[in-house]
């Protein structure tokens, strides 16, 4: 088959090695890691315009690196090529291999923030998304000191707690292992992170499974959803997480 691979840029490592494995002839783009960061309609027609444009060309399908992200991929609609999506609300199912070993662990490990070599060495948002990005647009970004400069003490107190502090419900990160690590930095710098933050650390061994079946062709309904030519996604709010909708 010839296949397009639009592709957050989290997942770099992960497949440019799976890439190596696959039979089927694969173009790839990888979208910023920062449009994760910007309103959803604007992460959604940025994706949009990725999809139009490959669908100008002869691919067999047009394999989509999200989850749902954040709804960034409702109201995605495959033109006259099939879209495939896996059956994910982000990228740690995609890391983790599955959705029932992403739920097992969220319930065992609450408060946890994921760290990978991707997410590492890309935590970033790209001077042109910085702009438009909600923390920027809400101050989220902002220091306590920046808040009490330009807002007073009483109100930085109050938007600190409302808006900036996004850390106030995490106490752990697992930083989750995926065999792609050059050497042991980036685990330490996740690591590191937690010391200073005074939360736990683990590490956890990653699955290529899923993503690799994204690159085979391997698409069962269980953990992909296949969106024929004019079909849109759209949420599921059940397991399956996300479904399509023909609906004019």
């Amino acid at each position: 088959m010839k296949l397009k691979l639009i592709s957050c840029e989290i997942f770099f490592r992960e497949m440019e090695f799976l890439l190596k494995e696959t039979p089927h002839q694969i173009d790839v783009e990888f979208m910023q890691k920062g449009l994760h960061d910007i309103p959803t309609e604007e992460m959604l027609k940025r994706l949009q315009e990725q999809v139009d444009t490959a669908s100008k060309q002869n691919y067999d399908a047009i394999l989509l690196g999200y989850g749902l992200c954040n709804n960034g991929l409702d109201g995605l609609t495959a033109r006259n090529i099939q879209l495939v999506l896996p059956r994910a609300h982000d990228c740690i199912t995609l890391f983790l291999g599955s959705r029932a070993r992403y739920r097992k662990y969220f319930d065992e490990n609450p408060g946890t923030f994921f760290k990978t070599t991707g997410w590492i060495e890309r935590d970033y948002v790209a001077d042109e998304l910085k702009d438009i990005s909600i923390p920027t647009q809400l101050g989220m970004d902002m220091s306590y000191e920046q808040l009490v400069n330009k807002y007073g003490e009483d109100n930085a107190e109050f938007l600190w707690e409302e808006l900036c502090d996004t850390e106030k419900n995490y106490s752990q990160i697992t930083f989750i292992e995926m065999g792609m690590e050059p050497n042991d930095s980036f685990e330490k710098t996740a690591k590191d992170e937690a010391n200073s933050k005074g939360w736990k650390f683990k590490k956890v061994e990653g699955s290529l499974e899923l993503l690799h079946s994204l690159l085979l062709g391997e698409w069962d309904s269980e953990n992909f959803l296949v969106i024929p030519p004019g079909a849109k996604i759209i949420p599921a709010h059940t397991e399956n997480i996300v479904r399509y909708t023909q609906d004019k």
